[in-house]
């Protein structure tokens, strides 16, 4: 099961609880991680790799966003075999407990003083993140500079660091230190508050209209694998699903 993002984000944690249940159940399958070039080093991985469905990719939004930017790709991603969706997360934008922005509209009208002075970190380029921050500045007419990292977990590491000014990411890539206390939330990308965190407003009710930004994550293999290993492989997937919990 090939992860195309670095150990401890979203996918990395998605994979390996659906494959410890997938174990479990008696299949055996590994873990690798090939993070990079916005996950075009895993994904061209899986792309290549024998057809016969020992070879899985978990893909989010920039399979589908590099297909769209890139001027070339060394695979087609709309040839792969595609298995399941698994999970979606809406994206959130965070800043240090030690920083002055309280609200949304601190860190956007500090960023209109200064332009180009502050910076957003993200998963990135062309994955949900990026493009969310990019959005975000076309929206409020403000400049950010943006600081892209191999995933998420190493961006909310600059963050907790003071490195970046803020940082676009997946919820449950920062629950644990907006627990703690670590990091304060400003806004959450989804068309609903999250029950998680009630009192973090909505980019909609900040004032950004339609604002809404998720990333989804599902699983694909090698095009041209037989099609009953695709549903035996389905069926895997689905089964340890069921069974999991995150």
């Amino acid at each position: 099961m090939v992860v195309p993002f670095p150990p401890g984000g979203t996918a990395d944690s998605i994979t390996r609880l659906i494959s410890q249940q997938a174990n479990t159940a008696g299949f055996k399958l590994i873990v690798e991680n090939r993070p990079g070039a916005g996950t075009i080093i895993g994904t061209e991985h899986v792309a290549h790799a024998a057809p016969d469905g020992t070879t899985l990719l978990i893909m989010s939004n920039s399979f589908v966003i590099n297909a769209i930017v890139r001027a070339k790709l060394p695979y087609d991603p709309f040839t792969l075999e595609p298995l399941c969706l698994v999970a979606s997360s809406p994206q959130v934008i965070v800043v240090n407990e030690a920083s002055p922005y309280r609200t949304l509209k601190d860190l956007i009208e500090a960023a209109r003083a200064q332009p180009g002075a502050l910076s957003f970190g993200a998963l990135g380029p062309a994955t949900t993140q990026h493009i969310a921050g990019e959005m975000l500045m076309h929206a409020a007419n403000v400049k950010l500079t943006y600081v892209p990292f191999t995933g998420g977990a190493p961006a909310v590491n600059a963050l907790l660091g003071q490195h970046v000014t803020a940082v676009m990411a997946n919820y449950n890539e920062v629950m644990e230190q907006l627990k703690a206390g670590k990091l304060r939330a400003l806004a959450i990308a989804s068309c609903e508050r999250l029950k998680a965190i009630p009192d973090v407003p909505t980019f909609i009710e900040a004032g950004y209209k339609d604002f809404e930004a998720s990333a989804f994550f599902g699983f694909v293999t090698t095009s041209g694998t037989p099609k009953d290993t695709v549903s035996q492989l389905n069926a895997m997937l689905m089964t340890a699903l069921q069974n999991t919990r995150y």
